[in-house]
């Protein structure tokens, strides 16, 4: 059941007026969308949800009043009519724009849905997805940018832009693959044509170069163990965040500032990776051990493992903050400890898990097993690895490295 009602908002502005808004509930869910139009409640007709008629301008408001209503309910058959079980946003986004798809307000669009992301927690990527928009409205120096407008030429001036203010191919990537979701999602929600996608001509794959991995070594990683930290707090959590990211085939920095000891039990660490949802189940060697029983003896107030997040039950948007705050202070205190152990490398919390790799390459580990232990998720490759090797062939591929 869905029902369209035009009512005022209870809040007046300075003027006294309420803001007119549309109404739409859906399965017990409701949306409420801003008219544009203003008016004071001595004008509004409760009953009919229009403007009663001793305004001065009841009858050109009440037809914009039909207006609205009617685009609502045409919106409310283009669905039904095309058989799709519409969200309350998705219709919000048709009503917004409607069918005018070239006149499509890039800025305007990708900024709800970087809202949407907000909502259902995935703040490190509403966080690239800010940066991304932010870099274009300086690039395009005006407020609005219709898709129609984007281009092969607009894209290739757009990375002049970015060499320009010393982007490189891999930060250049990461803004063009943004861009990118952003016009396959326009173009699954209907908004925009399949003509109007630039990326048939501009490849990205063109931006994937060469890149240079900083892998430590496994003699540069037993400097790393033997460095002293003069009791400096920050360079001992460093020290152990790194050695425990090698030693835990790779852990990245987001699983484990959320890693709680109930995810540890018996001689094992299992935990879901953030970034896939794969599952992980990794046995604990004696470096990993000497790390947990550190934490253990200074345990803080939380459930979590390490000193990351402060307290318990944060929300989405306090975790990404604490994680951007602490993984600066993390990659700074790693080139610290670098230069102590006279490794020359640029080490940042990343290089672990290229370590981790590449030492198990050193030690003769074949490369489908190191596949596994990072747990890639290449489409078959992945399925065929799960099913050739337990976990015990995986534990003992880490304990090569001890």
């Amino acid at each position: 059941m869905i029902s369209i009602k035009l009512k005022l908002k209870a809040k007046v502005n300075f003027d006294g007026q309420h803001s007119i808004v549309l109404q739409i509930l859906k399965d017990r869910q409701k949306k409420i969308i801003a008219t544009g139009l203003l008016v004071k409640k001595m004008y509004w007709d409760e009953r009919e949800h229009c403007f009663k008629t001793r305004h001065p301008n009841a009858m050109q408001n009440n037809r914009l009043l039909d207006t609205i209503k009617i685009k609502a309910r045409n919106i409310i058959s283009e669905f039904e009519i095309d058989d799709i079980d519409f969200t309350l946003n998705e219709f919000e986004t048709r009503f917004r724009f409607g069918s005018k798809r070239s006149k499509i307000d890039l800025f305007e669009f990708w900024s709800s849905v970087v809202r949407d992301l907000e909502l259902s927690g995935r703040m490190g990527y509403a966080r690239t997805n800010r940066d991304t928009i932010n870099s274009l409205k300086i690039f395009h120096k005006r407020p609005t940018l219709h898709m129609r407008e984007i281009n092969v030429t607009f894209l290739d001036k757009y990375e002049v832009f970015l060499r320009s203010r010393g982007g490189s191919n891999g930060g250049i990537s990461v803004r063009m693959r943004s861009l990118r979701t952003i016009f396959n999602l326009a173009i699954r929600r209907d908004l925009i044509k399949q003509n109007l996608y630039p990326f048939h001509k501009y490849k990205i794959s063109k931006l994937r170069g060469k890149r240079i991995k900083h892998a430590l070594t496994m003699s540069e990683v037993e400097a790393f163990k033997e460095i002293d930290c003069d009791g400096d707090i920050q360079l001992i959590n460093a020290k152990n965040y790194f050695l425990f990211s090698f030693y835990t085939r790779g852990m990245n920095f987001a699983d484990m500032m959320r890693l709680t000891w109930s995810d540890i039990s018996k001689n094992r660490i299992t935990y879901a990776r953030a970034k896939t949802q794969g599952n992980f189940s990794i046995k604990i060697v004696p470096p990993v051990q000497g790390i947990l029983d550190y934490y253990n003896q200074n345990r803080t107030d939380t459930n979590y493992v390490f000193p990351i997040l402060l307290y318990d039950r944060m929300n989405p948007t306090q975790i990404e903050n604490r994680k951007h705050k602490t993984l600066g202070q993390y990659n700074k205190s790693l080139k610290i400890l670098t230069e102590k152990a006279g490794i020359t490398k640029n080490v940042t919390s990343y290089v672990a898990r290229h370590s981790f790799a590449m030492c198990l390459r050193e030690k003769g580990v074949s490369i489908d097993i190191i596949g596994e232990t990072l747990g890639h998720q290449s489409v078959m490759t992945t399925k065929a690895y799960v099913r050739e090797f337990g976990a015990d062939i995986l534990d003992e591929a880490v304990e090569v490295l001890l």
